[in-house]
Parts: structure tokens; sequence; C-alpha cells
């Protein structure tokens, strides 16, 4: 079943890169009491996620902020090494949370998952965004059309802000 706006999130485990090196952390962490947008992308370093889909994330990451949002995430279906390399070589560390959802748990638990395994790369996420308030999904925008980055991108975050 696909997570809908008025679901909680699944109880979850990312990884993330640390000063100190790869650590976790939890749903509950991340978006208990706050107000989070929260936008997944099927693979990090891929041409629409890292051309047209992160970018808008990080460009609008402080106007997105000023309208209360208290944190930005992206996660993908990728290890937190690689994560960690998107991070720095977006310019989004520092600006927005990359999770690694490695083995796809998260992903599977919304029901988001996407079968890659035509392009090699197996299992993948759905590209989406969402707004959560304290864990709670108020806003689910799910890309209909491969390549595209406009139903889940920022300046639709934007606009339902």
């Amino acid at each position: 079943m696909t997570i809908k706006a008025g679901d909680k999130l699944p109880d979850a485990t990312f990884k993330i890169m640390t000063a100190d090196g790869p650590a976790e952390t939890t749903t509950a962490e991340l978006f208990s009491g706050k107000t989070v947008v929260l936008f997944a992308v099927p693979g990090a370093f891929t041409p629409t996620c890292h051309l047209n889909h992160l970018p808008g994330f990080v460009e609008h990451a402080d106007t997105i902020r000023a309208k209360g949002v208290d944190d930005i995430a992206v996660v993908s279906v990728n290890d937190v090494f690689v994560m960690d390399a998107w991070a720095k070589a977006s310019s989004g560390a520092g600006k927005i949370h990359f999770l690694a959802d490695g083995s796809a748990d998260f992903t599977k638990a919304l029901g988001l998952e996407l079968d890659a395994s035509g392009f090699g790369m197996g299992v993948r996420s759905k590209r989406y965004s969402m707004i959560v308030e304290d864990g709670v999904v108020k806003t689910l925008n799910v890309e209909d059309t491969p390549g595209t980055a406009e139903a889940s991108g920022a300046a639709e975050i934007l606009n339902q802000l």
C-alpha cells in the first residue's frame, strides 16, 4: 500500500555521513516535532536527479526554510558513501540532509519502490516530494513521467507551503 497524505511515516533507519564517519539516524529523530520537506530520487548522480531535481532544492533551501520548514532531506537507494559524495559534488552539503536508504527498506515501507532492473539499477525509489509535519505526510507529489522532476520539484513544494 502506498503512503498518502494524512499517514504517519513508517519507522525507519537511514545511514548518514558525519564528521566521524557513517552513522545512523531515524525517522523519529528527523521528523518528530518538525516540519520537513523530504524528496526522493531514483539515484544520486543520475541525470534528472543530479541536473534537475536536487539543484532546485539546493538553490531554494533558504526560501523553503523561510516558509516555516525546519529541515530539507533527500533520500535515495544508494549507500552512505555515494550520498556523501553527491552532497559534496552538488553543493548541497550543509543545506540538505542526504539520507542513504541502501536496502530500500524505507522506500518499500512507503510503497514507493521502482523496479529499475531494466536499467541495471535494481530496486530504486520513485521520484517524489512531500511535506511532513511531526511525522505525518501533509502533501505527497509522486512523479508520473520518468525523467521529469516537475510535480516533485522545489517549485511545487514552494507553491504548497
